[in-house]
């Protein structure tokens, strides 16, 4: 089989949900003169930037994007984010990722940014996979899926069409 035998979202479908996430960041931020937009490397961070966008388009807050680098087969390794920790205190932040397998990224990811307060803290992915090990859960998600162990979800979301498919 190939991909194209198994697509989960199309280009459209995934500019639906990206439209409907901002959305509904827009709606838990409504009194939020900015947020944090934090998306993890490498896929992360490229759907936190569609997110930023759609939610300058669609509201008046202003998203401030940060890049967050975890190392993801070692992710208790230090983790460092493109803006520093100051700049998120006492602030409303969003962590983002393209999928959650397992949940490790994330939990260390929301392990990294409540070592300072914040006003409010969600996460956003795009595919939940349904096969987590840690407590964490996506508070706005495009799909969720239940897969097989054996199963990887590849999501691309850069060039001219974009998709997540099943492996």
């Amino acid at each position: 089989m190939t991909l194209k035998n198994n697509v989960i979202l199309t280009h459209d479908d995934i500019n639906n949900k990206i439209r409907r996430i901002a959305y509904q960041i827009y709606e838990s931020n409504i009194d939020e003169n900015e947020i944090i937009i934090a998306g993890i490397a490498s896929n992360g961070i490229v759907f936190a930037k569609k997110l930023k966008d759609m939610i300058e388009t669609i509201s008046k807050i202003k998203p401030i994007l940060c890049e967050v680098h975890i190392d993801k087969k070692h992710p208790r390794n230090e983790i460092k984010t493109s803006i520093p920790a100051s700049n998120y205190i006492n602030k409303s932040l969003v962590l983002v990722d393209d999928v959650l397998n397992s949940g490790s990224t994330l939990i260390y990811g929301v392990k990294h940014f409540l070592e300072v307060p914040l006003k409010q803290f969600k996460t956003a992915v795009l595919v939940n996979r349904n096969h987590k090990k840690y407590p964490v859960k996506a508070d706005f998600k495009g799909i969720s899926l239940s897969t097989s162990l054996h199963e990887q979800v590849n999501v691309i979301l850069e060039g001219r069409t974009f998709g997540a498919y099943l492996d």
